[in-house]
């Protein structure tokens, strides 16, 4: 195991979620895909990329090690599937008019975070995290009864990815090779559809030779660069500070459906955020004393 750096673990959080933010301009390249085989493609195209990746920056032991606890091939393929299931939903929800629904979603999933740090590993939270957390906490549900509705694309999110992210942190087994065996678990399936269904863009030859195409195999790369940062910040950072670091993702993307996208932002839900952004910088200045105090 390596040592805990917080430091560290800030800067791969950071990159991890203002990737991810900006995720909205990469699949509104691929909107005339079908969601459902954007993400075929996309676990195919990841794990490739993953294995090329593993190839270059060895991991000594991984493979030995993982056949000594094959328990852990099921650990993985429960990630893996959350992980999947989230990259639909997403997908969809960015393609069909719904980021302020996907961004609602992130906003929740740091909650989500919290609760399962202190159910499960047992994190207690200073008095000014507390803060955080109830201040964010009426910002999610002010936006909640906005919605009017349950918001289930944003529910789904939520907990699809806090899972993820809670059997990530907790499995024994280091970023690269995690991922890289998470995905190729997925291949199966991904092909499997493929030979059933064939695929109703993807199959067509022409469409190999379009810019599309060049874009849909980017999915790779751009799918593991974020996902290895966030798997290797979950190491260094208690859980629900990682949670709260999530707030730049969703607040990216509700930049972007409302700036760029031109989905309509009513004047309460600028309430609402207003409440999350207090919480995510009382949250910011609480885990910047923490630092200071432990150099």
């Amino acid at each position: 195991m390596h040592a805990v750096n917080p430091r560290r673990g800030y800067i791969l959080g950071l990159t991890a979620y203002l990737l991810w933010g900006l995720f909205p301009l990469y699949f509104k390249l691929l909107d005339s895909i079908p969601s459902i085989e954007i993400i075929v493609q996309r676990v195919v195209w990841s794990a490739l990329f993953a294995a090329l990746a593993l190839t270059i920056w060895r991991h000594p032991g991984w493979w030995a090690e993982l056949r000594a606890h094959p328990t852990r091939l099921a650990i993985l393929a429960g990630s893996g599937a959350l992980v999947a299931g989230n990259w639909l939903i997403y997908v969809w929800a960015v393609n069909n008019g719904r980021m302020l629904e996907a961004s609602l979603g992130y906003y929740i999933n740091p909650l989500v975070n919290v609760v399962l740090g202190m159910v499960i590993l047992r994190e207690r939270l200073r008095p000014l995290q507390w803060l955080a957390v109830a201040l964010a906490a009426v910002g999610v549900l002010q936006q909640v009864w906005q919605v009017g509705s349950l918001p289930w694309v944003s529910i789904a999110l939520a907990l699809t990815f806090a899972f993820y992210g809670l059997i990530r942190k907790q499995a024994p087994i280091q970023a690269l090779p995690g991922l890289t065996v998470e995905t190729w678990l997925l291949v199966p399936v991904a092909l499997g559809w493929l030979w059933l269904h064939g695929g109703a863009v993807t199959a067509q030859g022409e469409f190999w030779t379009s810019a599309q195409a060049l874009w849909l195999v980017a999915a790779g790369p751009v799918t593991l660069v974020p996902l290895l940062s966030f798997n290797a910040a979950a190491r260094h950072l208690p859980y629900a500070t990682l949670g709260f670091l999530q707030y730049v993702a969703p607040t990216l993307v509700l930049v972007l459906a409302v700036g760029v996208f031109g989905e309509q932002l009513a004047g309460a839900t600028l309430v609402a955020f207003a409440f999350i952004w207090a919480g995510l910088a009382v949250y910011s200045v609480d885990a910047w004393f923490a630092l200071r105090r432990r150099t």
